[in-house]
């Protein structure tokens, strides 16, 4: 919350208990539409609904644009249908269409019915694209120009219609049939001399989006080609909307949002995380916690398979831990750099062999990097003496005690042969580490194949997969060359 919102809090809520409306309007009218927005969701939602009652209707309009969706919907709830409908009249049309879209059905449709005709025909246009489509977030809110127009005949247009555009940093040349032809910005017009025609300015180079695409694709959209607004057009090539850069770094932070919480084993949360009930966040958490919980018992599984190695030579329980919590770290690492690339487009799917390649190389260095590491470690340990434990039975694994002192009787055989132990963790890890990373560089490569989320191949559930093959590897590698010397 910033300072401005935090000190004035007190101040509000004292006015609206009061009764004091007119200075609590006079009060909030300097605001930033954000900082009245942060204000009023901290109070209860009847003392807010009496703020938006008494402020003017377009910042109140704005401000309640700027709430989270969970808070729109308390004061909706708790405002009169007239005052309600007042608030929706006032919010720009792809807001709008975001809320009506939260709400419960019957309050959706009741406050729908009770729109302007215009008001209505155009949120119902918007609510008629998928879910997370462009459509949904367009505003038909734009300036449209005509390229026969003479420059000075457009920025008159502009003065006329512009303060009921969403933006007006960006203009829009379009056709007898309403078919884009070109995008300019209100600089050009500008500074072109007033008889010029738009034709004679319009370059004819311009990118667009279509109303049924993803969302996302907005967001990579306006970033590659550094926009502030992008138009949107149907399959015609009629111009139907635009999309502005505030509405995508909305849903920017509401994909990323998304896409972190996935790949921390966890569904996606549809209400901010302070405000979701304890049952709410159980259900989104239980799942992911119950399969990651079935796919670690595989581990246990795999360690009992090799008891026998273990009952042997007890010291390679020791570094079970470390051994697959290496391969579990690597796998993670890849697999988080991957989802990255592939959602910012940076990769795409015909790339999974380049990307196989590079991480091929890379976890190959990383592994030496590690096994050098558990290497010197081991031989370290060894040089200090420190490999000396309690010689146990195979069959039970207890302690042997010497029947003379009745105390444990020393195994030194780690000791004598340490660098053998040295060189057996260390190929491990080489192995483990690539194996892992080349997992989780895979796995979101697999999982979009399949038409799932690649975030779902999130650092858990691959450090889970990592753990199973891990130990095959560790104990392979241990029983191939430990044979003879230790086991």
């Amino acid at each position: 919350m910033t300072p401005t919102a935090e000190l004035l809090i007190p101040e509000v809520e004292e006015l609206i208990r009061s009764g004091n409306y007119a200075e609590l309007r006079d009060s909030m009218a300097h605001l930033h539409p954000a900082d009245m927005a942060e204000i009023l969701a901290a109070l209860n939602p009847a003392d807010a609904c009496l703020g938006f009652r008494f402020l003017q209707r377009d910042l109140a309009a704005s401000a309640f644009s700027y709430l989270p969706a969970q808070a729109q919907e308390e004061i909706i709830q708790h405002l009169g249908n007239e005052a309600a409908v007042n608030v929706l009249e006032g919010m720009t049309p792809d807001d709008r269409a975001r809320l009506v879209d939260e709400l419960p059905e019957e309050v959706a449709q009741r406050l729908v019915a009770s729109l302007s005709p215009e008001t209505r025909k155009v949120t119902q246009a918007i609510l008629g694209y998928p879910p997370q489509s462009v459509g949904r977030i367009m505003t038909p809110d734009y300036v449209r120009l005509r390229p026969e127009w003479s420059c000075g005949k457009a920025i008159e247009h502009i003065r006329k219609y512009g303060k009921d555009a969403e933006t007006i940093n960006v203009v829009y040349v379009v056709d007898e049939q309403a078919r884009l032809i070109d995008d300019l910005r209100l600089r050009t017009v500008l500074l072109a001399p007033s008889e010029a025609t738009v034709e004679s300015v319009m370059k004819r180079n311009f990118v667009t989006l279509r109303a049924d695409q993803d969302r996302e694709e907005a967001v990579l959209t306006m970033a590659k080609y550094d926009r502030s607004a992008l138009p949107v057009v149907d399959s015609r090539g009629v111009l139907i909307g635009i999309v502005t850069s505030d509405d995508v770094a909305d849903v920017a932070s509401a994909e990323a949002t998304e896409d972190i919480q996935k790949m921390g084993g966890v569904g996606a949360l549809e209400e901010p995380y302070d405000k979701a009930r304890v049952l709410y966040l159980v259900k989104k958490r239980a799942p992911w916690l119950a399969l990651l919980f079935m796919s670690e018992l595989l581990t246990s599984n795999a360690l009992v398979f090799y008891d026998d190695q273990i009952k042997k030579l007890s010291i390679l329980a020791v570094f079970v831990p470390a051994i697959i919590s290496s391969g579990g770290n690597s796998g993670s690492q890849a697999s988080t750099l991957v989802i990255r690339a592939l959602a910012l487009g940076e990769i795409k799917m015909n790339d999974w062999w380049r990307v196989l390649r590079r991480e091929l190389l890379v976890a190959g260095t990383l592994g030496l990097i590690v096994a050098t590491l558990g290497f010197v470690r081991i031989n370290l340990w060894g040089l200090m003496g420190w490999w000396v434990t309690n010689k146990s039975d195979p069959a039970t694994g207890a302690d042997i005690l010497d029947p003379a002192t009745g105390k444990a009787v020393l195994d030194y055989s780690v000791q004598h042969n340490y660098t053998m132990l040295a060189i057996a963790i260390a190929t491990s890890l080489v192995g483990v580490v690539t194996w892992g990373s080349l997992m989780g560089a895979m796995l979101p490569f697999l999982l979009k194949k399949c038409g799932f989320d690649p975030a779902g191949s999130s650092t858990p559930f691959v450090a889970t997969l990592v753990d199973v093959t891990g130990i095959v590897i560790y104990f392979t590698c241990a029983m191939t060359i430990l044979r003879g010397t230790l086991l």
